[in-house]
């Protein structure tokens, strides 16, 4: 299984390994990054000059910030748990309840949040600016960073 804090992915290795003998190219495995956030964490599991991908573990009763992002482009999946996540629609913020298997795409300047309503898993694939955030409101006192 995915460890963080630097743990490899083992089983994926010995199957690469297996295959370099053959002649194909061997692609280097990364350490997965675990961050920690005041609602949860996040693991980065891929990072590339194209793409991201994350999970975001969000503690019940927790919120990410009410953000948006002037370039960066994402697609939540949730993988295990529920949200409630709010989108703005035409300058109002509307709620939606999300469940395991569901999707959603943000284009830039789209303001978003997330609440876990209970501890939830979120898979993220975005483009690669992650430090491109503009937070609206924050609970953790983060709000204009």
């Amino acid at each position: 299984g995915i460890r963080a804090g630097g743990a490899r992915v083992v089983e994926a290795d010995r199957r690469r390994d297996a295959r370099a003998s053959d002649g194909r190219e061997r692609v280097a495995m990364s350490d997965v990054k675990r961050v920690e956030k005041p609602w949860g964490y996040e693991l980065h599991w891929a990072v590339t000059d194209k793409y991201v991908g994350k999970i975001l573990h969000v503690k019940k009763g927790h919120a990410l910030s009410l953000q948006y992002h002037n370039i960066k482009e994402e697609t939540i999946h949730v993988h295990t748990g529920k949200i409630l996540f709010e989108i703005d629609v035409d300058g109002k913020l509307v709620g939606r309840e999300m469940l395991p298997g569901e999707s959603v795409h943000r284009t830039p300047k789209t303001i978003h949040r997330m609440t876990a309503l209970e501890d939830t898993d979120v898979l993220e694939a975005s483009t690669p600016e992650l430090d491109d955030v503009v937070r609206l409101e924050d609970s953790y006192g983060r709000q204009g960073t």
